[in-house]
């Protein structure tokens, strides 16, 4: 029997049976109030709620009821308890000369509406606390549930099959582009279980980083039973996901566990993620390893760490450059947030002119030597830019350069930075503009290209001999 059928049958028969649940004198009557016993326990299994809680919702709408009658302020007036054996129902009412039972006859049609709203209300109470206790233990678990509609941008899921219960989730979690219609089935992680007093809010996710983690949980077992370790995640939902692993057995392969047999199980989550590419590294220790891992594919040369500015400058070939900088940046950004450094990325060259920028401007001071400078590109500093950011203080205390050193090499920093700052510009401006002229170049010689071959054309026309004029135009009168 529907679960709204049963509450709403509940209700009807105990307005019919109101005036004689307190003396239940016919085998009709008793039949009915059995029947009631049993509507109840039905209700309390289908929405989940203990019977005991349905039965003093029950005696406190009749409380209610008599309240309502009688005009009583004093919640302790009145008392109802009800036999949960034959579903007799007895109201006393409390006096100074003692306890007198009340007789449901007295109360009428509108204790009995009153009876009805309060049932009705409690009812709705006592399932939103149901629903909120079974799923606030779920948080940041995986559920299955079917697509039921779209609200303001929001996509609504069905998460049991009676209906009963619905979660949403904001177009912040969803995948961008990914799109359901009603009924197909929708895999998301329980980000949320809100209690508004009202109703129960319980948001939903597929672009969390956690979604990914609970996938890999669900597709490899060493992930679940914490074998396999994942230390570190990055992800731009739709488009890509890092994620760093590492084994507590020698004996298993993090990433070859993670791909499977032939990528059979790395297949199933891209193919659950809508075609999200994953990238699965291999975590280490040592953050210049780690760095040099979460690049891949691109190959890479050097990692120079500076712990004072928490950045990597990163050394690639030329044809290693658009590989580790990745589609509209997406790969080094991406390690980056895995790796929790700052990361720039410098081919040979590029590197080699930072630091020659750097020697020129700082050798001549004086006090400063070759073994001072070695010993600033070992921490990671290789540009005159870094000499400011860094402050005297380093220079002082990890370099040992004497104060007025510092402060004189801080203040030719300062000027060589702006001299720098305007070169650059300077550069970008010239390979913009040489790029424009190549471009309209390339097109002026396409034009002419073009006109050439239509005057060549036109000359051959204009060189064919009489007698091949007139064969043609004669050709041409027999065909018509």
């Amino acid at each position: 029997m529907p679960r709204a059928r049963n509450a709403t049958r509940f209700l009807i028969l105990n307005n019919s049976t109101f005036k004689h649940l307190n003396s239940p004198t016919t085998k009709k009557e008793q039949d009915m109030n059995r029947e009631a016993i049993e509507i109840i326990e039905t209700i309390a299994k289908q929405r989940k709620i203990d019977k005991q809680v349905i039965i003093g919702d029950l005696e406190l709408a009749m409380v209610s009821a008599a309240r309502k009658h009688f005009n009583s302020l004093d919640t302790e007036e009145f008392s109802c308890n009800m036999d949960l054996l034959s579903g007799e129902i007895c109201i006393w009412r409390h006096l100074n000369e003692g306890a007198v039972e009340v007789s449901l006859e007295e109360l009428g049609r509108i204790p009995a509406q009153t009876f009805k709203q309060v049932m009705i209300q409690r009812f709705r109470e006592d399932e939103r606390s149901g629903i909120f206790d079974e799923y606030i233990d779920k948080a940041g678990e995986l559920t299955t549930g079917i697509c039921s509609r779209y609200e303001g941008g929001s996509l609504i899921v069905q998460l049991d099959k009676g209906g009963r219960v619905e979660g949403f989730m904001p177009r912040s979690e969803q995948i961008p582009g990914e799109q359901f219609r009603p009924g197909d089935r929708v895999r998301c992680l329980i980000l949320d279980v809100r209690d508004t007093g009202s109703q129960v809010k319980i948001v939903l996710s597929r672009s969390h980083p956690d979604f990914i983690q609970r996938l890999f949980e669900a597709e490899v077992p060493e992930v679940q039973e914490h074998v396999i370790e994942i230390h570190a995640m990055s992800r731009e939902p739709g488009f890509r996901t890092k994620i760093a692993v590492t084994s507590n057995d020698s004996k298993v392969d993090p990433v070859g566990a993670c791909v499977g047999v032939r990528g059979s199980r790395i297949r199933n989550i891209v193919e659950e993620l809508g075609g999200e590419k994953i990238d699965i590294v291999r975590w280490n220790e040592s953050s210049q390893v780690l760095i040099s891992n979460a690049l891949k594919p691109a190959e890479v040369d050097e990692v120079s760490l500076c712990f004072e500015l928490g950045r990597a400058t990163i050394i690639v070939r030329e044809d290693q450059l658009s590989l580790a900088i990745g589609r509209r940046g997406q790969n080094v950004r991406l390690a980056a947030r895995l790796t929790g450094w700052d990361i720039d990325i410098l081919t040979p060259e590029e590197y080699q002119k930072s630091l020659e920028i750097l020697w020129e401007a700082l050798k001549p001071v004086d006090g400063v030597t070759e073994e001072m400078l070695d010993r600033m590109a070992a921490l990671g500093i290789i540009s005159i830019f870094d000499v400011e950011e860094i402050g005297r203080n380093v220079l002082e205390e990890d370099l040992e350069f004497p104060k007025p050193t510092a402060d004189r090499c801080i203040e030719i920093a300062v000027i060589r930075s702006k001299e720098v700052t305007v070169e650059q510009e300077e550069a970008k401006l010239a390979e913009e503009t040489k790029r424009v002229e190549e471009e309209a170049a390339a097109m002026a010689i396409l034009d002419a290209q073009i006109d050439d071959k239509s005057a060549a054309v036109a000359d051959s026309i204009l060189d064919m001999p009489a007698e091949d004029t007139e064969e043609t135009e004669t050709t041409d009168v027999n065909a018509g």
